[in-house]
């Protein structure tokens, strides 16, 4: 099969690009992936209880059910969904080569691959998790690892929460919780901050705010269905002690899904593609990315969908002057 424009990853940014390549009539190929980078079809959001910050739904809306309706979207302008992994892709050449999962075989160079003259990347990016005891109970469920999606939830408002990390972000999301929780607690596993100056300054001068030196969690507890406490421990004096909290906030950074590409995009050294900035176009013309794959610092739905649409622009914008210019090729 040969595709004009060929969308990995079923997030709001591959979805959005979908829709604006359907309407385009680009027939473009979105592969949705199955259980791709551990997640169902959908991505990050299919694991997202109630979404309150997306423009539109002003009662809030179910994470997996926001993800069905752009699927639909996608699939009424014409958007061919393959449920999918791609596992194998080459970018040396135009038109991209790519292999499905049910192609490889114990000789995987025998496999017809299938080609595409542009490709969108929008495989996006996972939390980094801890693995504590616990953690899969509570996931969603008073364990978050974005406080701006999740810290106006109900449940944590005028609540005792907790972030776990050291850094930029860490302060970043204990001073957002702050406007929410009744005080937030920071666990380093150090002595002291890897935050910049100004940030950790911020964090330390804030009255609603305790840092916990040197501790770790080592278990989540709660209810059956809600967060309520935390088995924490002090890694100097080995004393443990429970902290009662009724959520709790990764903030230990975010793995990209870019195994598939690394080699042969150019990426930073967290392994998120680089795009020319102000533009979705990567190191390699044709290729394309969207959504958390390119962007470390916001992780929203919304941006990632308002890249999505600059991605189908871009691919519409590329494939359109390739076309007059063969047009205007003289005949042999």
């Amino acid at each position: 099969m040969h595709s004009k424009v060929v969308i990995i990853g079923s997030g709001p940014a591959g979805h959005t690009a979908a829709v604006y390549l359907a309407r385009a009539n680009l027939n473009p190929v979105l592969f949705e992936g199955f259980m791709a980078n551990g997640f169902a079809a959908g991505g990050q959001l299919t694991t997202t209880t109630d979404v309150e910050n997306y423009p539109g739904f002003p009662a809030g809306i179910m994470g997996p059910e926001l993800m069905d309706k752009f699927r639909e979207q996608s699939i009424r302008f014409g958007t061919q969904v393959i449920t999918e992994t791609v596992s194998k892709i080459d970018l040396s050449a135009r038109p991209f080569r790519y292999w499905r999962e049910s192609q490889e075989t114990d000789e995987p160079e025998t496999a017809e691959p299938e080609t595409a003259d542009t490709i969108i990347i929008a495989t996006g990016a996972s939390a980094k998790r801890l693995g504590l005891k616990g953690e899969d109970i509570y996931w969603q469920s008073g364990i978050s690892a974005c406080a701006v999606c999740d810290g106006a939830v109900p449940i944590f408002r005028k609540k005792p929460l907790a972030v776990i990390g050291g850094g930029d972000s860490a302060a970043e999301e204990a001073t957002y919780l702050t406007k929410y929780g009744s005080h937030v607690y920071v666990l380093v596993r150090r002595s002291e901050l890897r935050a910049s100056k100004i940030m950790a300054k911020r964090l330390m001068n804030n009255p609603k705010i305790t840092i916990l030196w040197n501790t770790v969690a080592t278990e989540c507890q709660g209810d059956g269905d809600l967060l309520n406490n935390l088995r924490i421990k002090n890694l100097l004096t080995g004393e443990e002690g429970d902290l009662p909290v009724s959520g709790l906030f990764y903030a230990i950074g975010h793995e990209p899904a870019t195994a598939l590409v690394r080699s042969q995009l150019h990426t930073d050294e967290d392994g998120y593609i680089v795009t020319v900035p102000g533009t979705t176009q990567t190191s390699v013309k044709g290729v394309f990315a969207a959504g958390d794959v390119q962007d470390k610092r916001y992780r929203q739905a919304i941006t990632s969908a308002g890249s999505g649409c600059m991605a189908a622009l871009e691919v519409e914008r590329l494939l359109a002057e390739e076309e007059e210019g063969m047009d205007s090729e003289p005949a042999n």
